[in-house]
C-alpha cells in the first residue's frame, strides 16, 4: 500500500505559478511511476503529466506542455508539479497517483491521493 497526499494548491491569478507536491508514504521502496490528473467541475478526469520512478522520462498533456514541469525527489518520497503561466481553464482538483505502469491513462495507476484544489482567476 502507498498513501499519497497532495499539497500546494490555492487561488492564483492568471499568468501566475504554483508548485504542487505529492508526498508518498507506505511502500515507497517500490519503483512507482507517478501521474498527475485533474478534474474540473462537470468534466471528466484528464491526464496532466507523468514521470517514471527514475525521473528520467516524463510526459505531458498537450494542454500543459511547455507550462508545467513534473519532477521527483525519491530521497524525500515526493513528486512535484510546477505550474507556470496558469490559465483559468487550469482550474480543477489535481490528484497524484502511483502505479507500476508509466502511462497517461488513469486505469494504469493503483493508488490515488485525495487531491488539492487549484483555482485560477481571470
Amino acid at each position: 500500500q502507498v498513501q499519497l497526499v497532495e499539497s500546494g494548491g490555492g487561488l492564483v491569478q492568471a499568468g501566475g505559478s504554483l508548485r504542487l507536491s505529492c508526498a508518498a508514504s507506505g511502500r515507497t521502496g517500490d519503483k512507482y511511476a507517478i501521474g498527475w490528473f485533474r478534474q474540473a467541475p462537470g468534466k471528466e478526469r484528464e491526464f496532466v503529466a507523468a514521470i517514471t520512478w527514475s525521473g528520467g522520462t516524463t510526459t505531458y498533456a498537450d494542454s500543459v506542455k511547455g507550462r508545467f514541469t513534473i519532477s521527483r525527489d525519491n530521497a524525500k518520497n515526493t513528486v512535484y508539479l510546477r505550474m507556470n503561466s496558469l490559465k483559468p481553464e487550469d482550474t480543477a482538483v489535481y490528484c497524484c497517483s502511483a502505479g507500476f505502469r508509466f502511462t497517461a491513462t488513469s486505469d494504469g495507476y493503483d493508488y490515488w491521493g485525495q487531491g488539492t484544489q487549484v483555482t485560477v482567476s481571470s
